[in-house]
């Protein structure tokens, strides 16, 4: 991912924000600004500030990541296997900018089932409306 970005100025990235959303990274549970965060509003991408999940699709999950039961829209978010760790999953990057996100899992809640899991780094947040156009 690193390769495809490498043209990009981060410069307004802190260096977690640059490891994880770059360089592929995951911040420890229950330590991400968002993980507990409960304001209606929309979460961004912090690297590109394009709208990737609605304040309306958050939910506990208990994991001590933010977690959603759907993207902000159906082209928000591109996934992509990821089978580091000695794991199958499913990686979820900004389908603009190719940022990393996080990962999701198919044991959400209803009516996704979908539990996109993700780094609070890798997010801003802009409170107010939290609709979704889907």
């Amino acid at each position: 991912m690193e390769q495809a970005n490498s043209k990009k100025n981060y410069s307004h990235l802190s260096l977690e924000q640059y490891q994880i959303a770059i360089e592929g990274g995951t911040e420890r549970a229950f330590t991400g600004k968002y993980w507990n965060h409960k304001a209606d509003g929309i979460y961004l991408c912090v690297c590109c500030n394009s709208p990737l999940f609605s304040s309306v699709h958050k939910f506990d999950s208990g994991t001590g990541w933010p977690s959603f039961w759907d993207q902000f829209s159906s082209d928000a978010i591109t996934s992509r296997n990821d089978l580091s760790h000695g794991m199958v999953r499913s990686e979820i990057i900004c389908s603009n900018c190719q940022a990393h996100l996080g990962h999701v899992f198919n044991d959400g809640p209803p009516p996704t089932g979908k539990r996109y899991c993700v780094n609070s780094a890798s997010l801003n947040f802009d409170e107010g409306e939290s609709f979704s156009p889907d």
